[in-house]
């Protein structure tokens, strides 16, 4: 019985990711919290704070897909350990920059070197739990990004209270070349390589999977992979979910701000700008797990979304900081929930040679980080108000929802699962650790 195998993987490798990971998503996190202390240096705009943010996104692109290349074809541990010492280095530099351009170069470095993790971490996620496990894997490990808001945000907003801005910046860029050593030495690309595994463990894990990619046709190659319609179809939903994601947490810190007056402490609107993000990842993880018993994705993509687009439209017809606060808990566990059943889609339907390159490419979408909050910080600084900027991250996380319903995911991996009465007429098969082999 599945019930009876060794799961340490769950808490080595998920772990492990996870701590690289927050070491990298604190760049995106600080910087909502950085950016009014360098406004004081360099006078930015509400629309030049937004660029500084997004700019990020711009770079990120740039590695997607020759990280899941190499991850895939390569290693996805030496990939990663690789990009954390780049990245570890230039977010030291971004606190010795000394204008508006160079910071923007900064950000667009960063994003750079950052860009190839997502889709490496992926790859090797998806060599350690098979599907039934996977949209947990995946959140679990994603769980890094709730993580580091509630942590970080504090964190950050009371080292401004006593440091430069330029000093945080190159405290909080000093970790990740401290945790390479650990990455190096204790990860590894598959349990056939990994010295802590047991012999059960391994056995379950890669025979599970290997069963898994039997079923898919064989790859026609990296450019088929690109070109899969659902995958086209996942890229255009993911820009348009990042696009009101990253809209909705890079300001999260100035709605706060805004309610919570403007003598309010670095660190008291840190501490509250965390308690949204503390919800999110409730979300995540219920979500995931809901995902993966039921073996579907689709809906609990899309209507996570759908909730965070009403707690971004809510939001802004009240004004009281509790209601507020409580739009903004919704909004966030919208735009979380997700993670772990979007992710798990690609490695479901794609043979793990091309895997990578999907992923990669989907993860390009990522430049919807840039679009949403310029907008917001466009709309602001023209309008003096956020109203409309908000209004429209919604709509942008109801595209991406609308979008995900009609791609037809759920159909194509029960049939790539032979899962024939699951997928003709919605009659499910138990899955999980009780399930009965078909014709028990």
């Amino acid at each position: 019985m599945e019930a009876r195998i060794p799961a340490r993987r769950w808490g080595f490798v998920i772990p492990m990711a996870i701590v690289m990971y927050i070491l990298a998503y604190v760049d995106r996190i600080n910087v909502a919290m950085i950016l009014p202390y360098v406004d004081q240096s360099f006078g930015l705009s509400a629309a030049d704070s937004g660029f500084a943010a997004g700019i990020f996104f711009v770079g990120y692109m740039v590695l997607q897909i020759p990280g899941g290349i190499l991850a895939s074809r390569w290693s996805a541990r030496k990939t990663v350990a690789i990009l954390m010492v780049l990245w570890g280095v230039t977010a030291v530099a971004t606190g010795f920059v000394q204008s508006r351009n160079q910071l923007y170069a900064a950000r667009f470095i960063l994003g750079i070197f950052e860009g190839g993790v997502w889709p490496a971490v992926l790859v090797l996620l998806a060599t350690w739990f098979p599907q039934n496990e996977r949209a947990r894997a995946n959140a679990f490990w994603m769980s890094c990004l709730p993580i580091s808001a509630v942590f970080m945000a504090p964190l950050t907003g009371w080292l401004l209270n006593f440091l430069t801005w330029r000093t945080v910046f190159v405290i909080e860029g000093l970790p990740p070349l401290v945790w390479v050593f650990v990455w190096w030495f204790f990860i590894a690309d598959r349990p056939s390589e990994a010295v802590w595994v047991s012999a059960a463990e391994r056995d379950y894990v890669e025979g599970a999977i290997a069963r898994e990619n039997a079923g898919k046709p064989a790859s026609a190659g990296i450019v088929a992979a690109m070109t899969d319609r659902t995958v086209v179809w996942l890229v255009v939903a993911y820009f348009f979910w990042m696009a009101g994601f990253y809209g909705f947490t890079m300001w999260v810190p100035a709605v706060v701000k805004g309610f919570a007056g403007p003598d309010t402490s670095s660190f008291t609107v840190g501490a509250i700008s965390a308690i949204p993000f503390a919800f999110a990842l409730v979300s995540m993880l219920a979500t995931s797990a809901w995902s993966d018993r039921m073996m579907k994705r689709q809906a609990f993509v899309a209507v996570p979304a759908v909730i965070g687009a009403i707690g971004l439209i809510a939001g802004q017809f009240v004004h009281a900081p509790a209601l507020q606060l409580m739009f903004l808990i919704i909004a966030a566990i919208g735009v979380y929930g997700p993670y772990g059943p979007f992710w798990a889609i690609p490695s479901a339907i794609l043979r793990p040679e091309v895997t990578g390159v999907a992923m990669g490419l989907i993860n390009m979408a990522n430049l919807g980080g840039f679009l949403g909050p310029y907008v917001v910080g466009y709309v602001r600084t023209a309008t003096g108000s956020g109203f409309a900027g908000f209004l429209v991250l919604a709509v942008f996380l109801l595209i991406a929802a609308g979008i995900v319903m009609m791609i037809g995911a759920d159909k194509r991996i029960a049939a790539l699962r032979g899962d024939r009465v699951a997928g003709e007429a919605g009659i499910r098969r138990p899955i999980g650790p009780h399930a009965h082999a078909a014709g028990d």
